[in-house]
């Protein structure tokens, strides 16, 4: 799935522009335990979790994950901005929980990736 469906299907707010529009995204991880997210092995998978900190930035660049997905309408910190910027990890903030965003996803073709 492109970012502009991502966008479209979560009513996804992009703060970060510097990822390709053409990346398509196969796989999607929903969890606010980074330490789960830490055992991941996945390309092209995108991070969905309700944790609006500095650490989810950390643990997806560490994790080579692109794309992170910010549940429950939670917002963004200055902080968090600058560190997806230098590690070109596109940032989309939405409105719906993390299981609607999931459930969304899931029925427009992203796999789980257990």
């Amino acid at each position: 799935m492109e970012i502009k469906s991502l966008l479209a299907h979560t009513e996804g707010n992009l703060i970060t522009t510097q990822i390709s529009e053409d990346i398509v995204f196969e796989n999607a991880f929903a969890s606010d335990l980074m330490s789960d997210v830490l055992t991941l092995d996945a390309s092209n998978t995108i991070l969905i979790t309700g944790l609006a900190n500095l650490q989810t930035i950390r643990t997806a660049e560490m994790s080579d994950i692109e794309c992170v997905i910010i549940g429950r309408n939670k917002k963004v910190t200055p902080d968090m901005l600058e560190l997806a910027i230098k590690s070109n990890i596109c940032l989309i903030e939405s409105p719906f929980s993390v299981f609607k965003i999931s459930g969304i996803l899931y029925q427009n073709g992203i796999k789980p990736l257990y």
